[in-house]
């Protein structure tokens, strides 16, 4: 890191323990992602509940020469942050995984997205509001006419050419976002 580290204690008394384990965290960082500008950490413990203890808060800003990552633990949005030390490796996991998706941005790295299988109608059930497609290894999959998109499945005839994702239902595999393809 150029700037040093930046650790604030707001509502709450600094403790040497917390201010360690952040140091600790936060020297990993260069591991994934190495050209990191500075880091900021702010503990809080905004709340007193009667029954329990203290809720904290953790935010960390990381400052990277295109902008700021900024990660934040809330305690309405996860249960266990009735421990100091939990907020902290919470926060600090998802900003390796953060500063990580940056770094493979910025290398390029990031995977093409896959489009989802093409296939054609086998057997279409228009009355019935259902149909089968054959997947490219044999199969045949059921699906609904709401799962179809566009309200399409007016359109579908047998051999239409549809793009699915797959998923599981109650009596097995059925399609699920059934897309007509090339009209």
């Amino acid at each position: 890191m150029q700037i040093p580290l930046q650790i604030s204690f707001r509502d709450m008394e600094p403790s040497a323990a917390v201010e360690a384990k952040i140091r600790q965290r936060a020297d990993k960082l260069d591991r994934y992602y190495d050209r990191i500008m500075g880091c900021r950490v702010v503990v809080e413990a905004p709340h007193r509940r009667h029954q329990q203890g203290r809720l904290y808060h953790v935010r960390v800003d990381v400052t990277v020469p295109q902008g700021e990552l900024v990660v934040s633990r809330e305690p309405m949005d996860h249960h266990p942050h009735e421990d100091i030390y939990v907020v902290i490796r919470d926060a600090f996991d998802a900003t390796q995984r953060r500063l990580a998706d940056y770094a493979r941005r910025q290398r390029g790295e990031v995977k093409p997205r896959e489009a989802p299988p093409a296939v054609r109608v086998t057997r279409l059930f228009p009355t019935e509001g259902y149909g089968f497609i054959a997947t490219s290894d044999g199969r045949e999959i059921y699906f609904h006419k709401n799962s179809v998109l566009n309200d399409a499945f007016d359109r579908l005839e047998v051999g239409s050419e549809v793009q699915y994702v797959e998923e599981e239902g109650e009596k097995g595999p059925q399609a699920s976002t059934v897309r007509l393809v090339g009209r």
